[in-house]
């Protein structure tokens, strides 16, 4: 259970984007930070951890852009739609790319699949609130 809604809700500042949709990427950029980091360390478990060099390189980009996204778009006062845009835009990139990695190993190991699954839903989620924006 993540706090996002109620820190938004209780924020003073006024919201100037969807709360629904800000509160669903908040959440989707920790979860998808959390789970490329992860993906990356099991990574460095496995058996040929050189053919898995790109993966565990997207997995580590994708989280730490996750991470500072999630931040950026946590901070409502006097939020800035500019950087909220470029934010999630770079994010969004970020985890389509490394979806795109992990799905390539998916079929062999399960933490790359399930890494995939979060980076999606996190494209997704970055690509409505950014859609919201532009509204």
């Amino acid at each position: 259970m993540t706090h996002a809604r109620q820190m938004i809700e209780t924020n003073p500042a006024e919201v100037s984007v969807d709360t629904d949709a800000l509160v669903e990427c908040i959440d989707a950029c920790f979860d998808c930070a959390q789970a490329c980091t992860a993906c990356a360390d099991a990574c460095l478990s496995e058996q040929d951890i050189q053919m898995l060099g790109r993966c565990i390189r997207l997995n580590l980009d994708c989280a730490d852009i996750c991470f500072a996204t999630g931040n950026i778009l946590s901070r409502q006062t006097a939020f800035e739609p500019g950087m909220a845009r470029a934010t999630l835009e770079a994010c969004s990139q970020a985890c389509r790319l490394c979806g795109e990695e992990c799905e390539r190993h998916a079929e062999h190991m399960e933490h790359c699949r399930v890494c995939a699954k979060v980076c999606r839903r996190c494209e997704s989620a970055c690509n409505n609130l950014l859609s919201s924006l532009e509204a």
